[in-house]
């Protein structure tokens, strides 16, 4: 555990350092000139589907970046030598991609709730948040072992936004309105992620939650297990060693 937050505080050192929270803040300050741009004074049912957008995009990049910036720094190999364990290294980043996302949330709806008109459950939103940043934290690892260098990984986001994201968020505004492709995008992991989102305005059925619950929780453990099994490789592949 002592080695954990030792690396967590690294991590947050390096976010620093690589100007990711710089690149946080600005993207919470293009949201919000979104909302500020928004001539709707009830934003209850647009600000899930922003905080969607934001919350699956950048724990995939987050996690990426990090990574590609300590490939160029060398630091890669190390891991392998070091008393460090893999678990530590995957959750600390996890973390501070959660937290990246949480604190997005905080922004946006501190701005939502002085300038705007909104009515959701920001308790149940919150959860959501942490769920769905751990979830995509965990799909950005996978997705840079599988990518040579950082435009091959932006390459790779592109093409699970195309095939997850962006289907679901058609549905949600309403331009996909066909029951068997509804049913179909239930087998999607960014449709249990939009319910979760969604469920914080209360209109979510029991069973959507449980389904959007379950899916996640069971998807994140499957995919840490993954990127466990598959981090060695890649520290060596592209270490050089």
């Amino acid at each position: 555990m002592a080695n954990f937050f030792i690396i967590l505080f690294g991590e947050l050192q390096r976010m620093k350092r690589y100007n990711i929270v710089t690149a946080s803040t600005v993207v919470a300050l293009l949201w919000i000139g979104v909302l500020y741009l928004t001539e709707i004074p009830d934003i209850t049912f647009i600000f899930p589907l922003l905080i969607y957008i934001d919350v699956t995009s950048m724990a995939i990049l987050m996690v990426g970046v990090t990574i590609f910036y300590e490939k160029q720094e060398g630091s890669l190999h190390t891991m392998l030598v070091t008393p460090i364990s893999k678990q530590d290294y995957l959750l600390s980043k996890s973390t501070v991609t959660v937290l990246s996302s949480v604190i997005t949330l905080v922004i946006l709806y501190l701005y939502a709730m002085i300038f705007k008109e909104i009515d959701l459950n920001f308790a149940g939103l919150l959860g959501a948040v942490i769920l769905v940043a751990l979830f995509h934290s965990l799909v950005g690892f996978l997705l840079t072992y599988s990518s040579r260098d950082f435009t091959a990984l932006l390459i790779n986001m592109m093409k699970y936004m195309f095939v997850l994201m962006l289907p679901v968020l058609l549905e949600y505004i309403r331009i996909i309105d066909h029951q068997l492709v509804e049913n179909i995008l239930y087998i999607a992991p960014t449709k249990a992620a939009m319910i979760l989102l969604y469920a914080s305005t209360g209109d979510a059925e029991l069973w959507e939650i449980i389904y959007g619950l379950s899916y996640l929780v069971i998807g994140s453990a499957v995919l840490f297990v993954l990127a466990l099994r598959k981090f060695e490789q890649f520290a060596v592949r592209e270490s050089g060693v």
